[in-house]
């Protein structure tokens, strides 16, 4: 028989501190209410927080859904039926429901769970979406499903304002709905920024509507798009993507006239205070075979140092954004290329090797960082070993404390040449969860990846059940999927049509057995460092960041 996942309660992301009693409360659906304090500065009519009341009630009670006859609540028709009623009390302490989360929003927030209820606090709409994940996370079930909270005490914030996942659509197509059940996830994870890497060199799907030639030329395909009246309608003429785009020219005005109007548009899209400007592995192959590129290199004294080209372009670039009132990301290739890297806004180190020289050179120059160099999750290697991800220590750098406080988060990078929507999940959860309490939670509460593991696979069983394709961390199962299963008879049969099936199939023959621990060690060597290596890098994967 294989043993159950670990049943631990816990939070993931773990809180900043949390106390736990043994005693608790029963609880069910049918009793439960959330409500705003009396003297909460947001009341009913909060857009944000009266749609999560709605959406977070089947997440504390899986199964059960209001209005459905098929709402199961497990404590009805039983003895113990007779449950208190339990309100969720949420208090305000700043009105402001309509905005949008910034680099400056604050996220922390206080939860105290005692018998008939539950105050959750916090300054803004942001702080309670963290401390209503929070509560939901110490919801449980026992082996007679019937609902429990333990009496608790929370406080709690983030470590580092950034806590992002990139996910890349330019090499191949994610369903809007793929997508948004990636936000899902990274709100049950606590992490706050989606960086879209929406275009790139293979495609420009970006449907810009004061250039719609560069999609009709540069996207894989005529989809369909929203324009100012959301109405759908295609954008026709198209072709496939043939690369006669070609990287912009920067010794021409109109290039930044075009940028300057194309980056208007993007702010007025998106509303986040950063817009990413990329600028690694830039090939200069096409620059350097452009006459007027060269005419124009002489002239700025640059000689043949593309690097101080990319360097002029790119400051270019971060001027019309600082324009735009919105901050400029960059990768670190241009702060290498800087003369004056204290120009720069934010960087984000992404190589290999000692990335955290990379970061004490960054810091030392008075510039912002964000950290993603060890969370690049789409590189060869072991998908189970969630720890190497885990053991970061983002500040295990030599520098002053004024430098450590310059990096602001980090970054997990699922860039898209071998990814889509049949691998993403998986890919993704519940790895990404690993880096997630890393940027959230206290770094010495939590250094011991041995025991976060009861926790990650609680937590890994909460996002199954939350819809969310979360892939295995060790051998094992979770409570509802063996408490949904067939009847054994049912599975017996199954099996035994299986049997039947492989007898009959020549293909059987053609099967490799899996690779386990001592198949491993038989790989060519170049195989098995891929495997081994936890600071394997892709230096070779084709960038251009497109400010988008």
């Amino acid at each position: 028989m294989l043993p159950e996942v670990p049943v631990a309660q816990g939070v993931w992301p773990l809180p900043q501190k949390i106390n736990q009693f043994a005693e608790r409360y029963p609880l069910s659906p049918r009793e439960f209410t959330f409500r705003y304090a009396n003297n909460s500065l947001a009341q009913s009519g909060c857009s944000v927080l009266d749609t999560a009341f709605k959406r977070y009630l089947p997440l504390v009670f899986p199964g059960y859904s209001v209005g459905k006859e098929n709402g199961r609540d497990p404590l009805a028709g039983h003895p113990s039926s007779r449950v208190n009623p339990f309100i969720l009390v949420v208090r305000m302490r700043e009105s402001d429901c309509d905005g949008y989360p910034d680099a400056e929003s604050k996220e922390d927030y206080s939860l105290s769970v005692s018998k008939g209820g539950g105050l959750l606090a916090a300054g803004t709409v942001w702080g309670a979406l963290r401390g209503l994940e929070s509560f939901s996370q110490l919801v449980y079930q026992d082996d007679h499903n019937t609902f429990y909270i333990n009496k608790t005490k929370i406080e709690d914030f983030p470590r580092f304002q950034y806590r992002g996942i990139l996910l890349d659509t330019s090499r191949h197509f994610l369903p809007i709905q793929t997508i948004l059940k990636t936000l899902d996830a990274m709100a049950y994870s606590k992490l706050n920024v989606f960086h879209w890497h929406i275009v790139d060199d293979p495609s420009f799907p970006y449907q810009s509507r004061s250039f719609p030639h560069l999609s009709n030329q540069g996207a894989f395909h005529p989809v369909l798009g929203k324009g100012p009246a959301q109405s759908a309608h295609p954008l026709l003429p198209w072709r496939p993507p043939d690369g006669t785009l070609g990287p912009v020219n920067p010794a021409v005005g109109s290039s930044y006239q075009f940028m300057t109007h194309l980056l208007k548009e993007i702010r007025d899209v998106f509303p986040d205070s950063y817009i990413h400007l990329g600028g690694d592995e830039v090939d200069f192959s096409c620059w350097k075979s452009n006459p007027e590129v060269r005419m124009f290199m002489s002239k700025m004294g640059f000689r043949s140092d593309y690097t101080k080209l990319q360097a002029f372009y790119m400051e270019s670039l971060m001027n019309i954004t600082a324009a735009l009132n919105k901050t400029s990301i960059v990768w670190q290739e241009v702060f290498d290329y800087h003369e004056k890297p204290k120009a720069l806004s934010v960087v984000e180190v992404w190589m290999g090797g000692c990335y955290l020289c990379e970061v004490r050179k960054v810091t030392r120059a008075g510039v912002r960082v964000i950290l993603a160099s060890p969370w690049y999750l789409d590189l060869p290697g072991p998908t189970h070993d969630w720890s190497r991800y885990y053991n970061v220590r983002p500040l295990a750098f030599t520098g002053s404390e004024q430098q450590k406080q310059l990096v602001i988060g980090g970054e997990v990078c699922v860039w898209g040449e071998y990814v889509d929507a049949t691998n993403l999940a998986p890919m993704l959860w519940p790895r990404a969860s690993a880096a997630a309490e890393r940027l959230w939670s206290d770094e010495e509460q939590t250094c011991s990846a041995s025991e976060a593991f009861p926790r990650l696979a609680q937590f890994r069983c909460r996002l199954l059940r939350r819809g969310v394709q979360a892939g295995p961390l060790s051998v094992g199962h979770c409570r509802h999927e063996y408490q949904e299963e067939p009847p054994a008879r049912t599975v017996l049969r199954m099996a035994a049509r299986q049997v039947d099936h492989a007898l009959l199939s020549p293909q059987t023959a053609l099967c490799v057995p899996r690779t386990s621990t001592q198949n491993r060690r038989k790989l060519p060597p170049s195989t098995a460092s891929v495997w081994q290596s936890g600071d394997h890098r892709n230096q070779g994967r084709a960038v251009n960041d497109q400010p988008v």
